[in-house]
């Protein structure tokens, strides 16, 4: 295929993924205006739907903003040769091919971290401060993004570089080494990161001893799951929004509870979380999901490998010849089609384990706990109600709440 109709294809797929975002939030902001369903009445009076509806409306054209902006800053990278530009600048400072990849990534991420930050400024301090939900200072502002980015610089440009080695060393397995070395980091980050990287964040202490510790062991013990180590994180600091989580495997698996969760719910309420995510474990969501993902990940890394030789891709960013940092980019905007349909698949499933997961909750008498937790949670969180449903479909991991509600008292869901 020639550089030509390789560059109108890649640029064809860039706009009309944008443009089918696009029309996707519009119609699901516009749909976001219906009346609220019978069951849900409850959860909010007047005054304050009318602060969810202006929550969701600064959201979503915020959201528009951004999208715009990096739309733009994209197009006029692609439309004028920039990447190609930007990977002359690059090889006039080093040949040592490693180095011309690292630094050609690394100022697009710096660039990258540099846009967002007023982005995220906006976002933290306008935003959500306005409508009640950033706890946030300044300064915790300005170490959280220090600390993600010496993550980022440490934890990716590793993987980044050892990739890159294995490119170099080994280009004929490539896909499967590089396949098998960032799953095995996914793997490993998947199990430690609450040990190792949520205490750079936030301070993490076992639940203490009481009614709430209780109650939970004794749901623990009657459904028969181990458990060893329940957290309470203080997610306060940064946010009012509530949320709870299992993370690891094995001996290493552990509870963690935000104390905003804790505030906001009752015991039997906090409960019926717990039980949920039980039900994730019970019904061995993470392997199922874990076995869907890694097949879908080698597929990625069988076709990155098969486009990072080629010439006619690099040149059709304006490059002369094949590169690793070049192909890669050209590569990952051919395979937006592939990975959205992937997306959209794991999405379905997720959707699945999550009716299943609250299948278990109903099945061990907490459905209208979960029901009542569900509510205050998400009213608080100003959510939308009733989203689009193609949005939904494409979009969301999680059912929508009246979909979780409806199926909590009504018949279980199949495994």
């Amino acid at each position: 295929m020639q550089p030509a109709v390789i560059f109108i294809l890649l640029l064809t797929i860039f706009i009309v993924d944008f443009a089918f975002d696009r029309t996707l939030s519009w119609l699901n902001i516009k749909h976001s205006t219906d009346a609220i369903p019978e069951p849900l009445r409850d959860m909010y009076d007047a005054e304050k739907y009318e602060k969810q509806q202006r929550y969701i409306r600064a959201q979503t054209k915020f959201g528009w903003c951004v999208a715009f902006f990096n739309f733009t800053i994209t197009l006029i990278m692609l439309l004028c040769d920039g990447y190609a530009w930007l990977d002359g600048i690059v090889r006039t400072w080093t040949s040592n091919e490693l180095l011309v990849s690292l630094i050609f990534i690394g100022i697009l991420f710096l660039f990258s971290e540099i846009t967002s930050i007023p982005i995220s400024i906006y976002r933290t301090f306008v935003i959500e401060t306005r409508f009640g939900f950033n706890k946030k200072t300044p300064k915790l502002f300005v170490t959280d993004r220090l600390k993600s980015l010496a993550l980022s610089i440490i934890l990716d440009g590793s993987l980044l570089t050892i990739t890159l080695l294995i490119y170099q060393q080994i280009p004929d397995y490539f896909w499967l080494v590089a396949w098998a070395v960032v799953t095995t980091y996914n793997l490993f980050m998947g199990q430690f990161y609450s040990k190792l990287i949520v205490p750079l964040f936030n301070k993490q202490t076992p639940l203490e001893a009481g009614e709430l510790r209780s109650a939970i062991e004794q749901f623990a013990q009657q459904c028969n799951f181990q458990i060893n180590n329940i957290y309470v994180i203080d997610s306060s600091k940064r946010s009012t929004k509530a949320n709870a989580y299992f993370t690891g495997w094995g001996k290493r698996k552990r509870i963690v509870l935000y104390d905003t969760l804790i505030n906001k719910l009752t015991t039997k309420e906090i409960v019926a979380v717990l039980a949920h995510e039980i039900g994730h474990d019970k019904r061995h969501h993470t392997l199922r999901s874990l076995a869907i993902s890694l097949p879908m990940n080698l597929l990625m890394f069988i076709l990155l490998g098969l486009f990072l030789n080629s010439d006619p891709l690099a040149q059709a960013l304006g490059c002369s010849q094949a590169s690793f940092h070049i192909n890669m980019l050209a590569f990952s905007f051919l395979y937006t089609p592939t990975s959205n349909v992937l997306d959209w698949i794991s999405n379905i499933i997720s959707r699945r384990h999550e009716y299943q997961a609250d299948d278990f909750v109903k099945v061990n008498g907490y459905a209208e706990e979960q029901i009542s937790a569900l509510k205050k949670i998400t009213a608080h969180a100003l959510r939308n109600l009733t989203p689009h449903p193609l949005y939904v479909f494409l979009y969301y991991s999680h059912p929508t709440l009246l979909q979780r509600i409806t199926a909590l008292r009504n018949n279980p869901t199949t495994n």
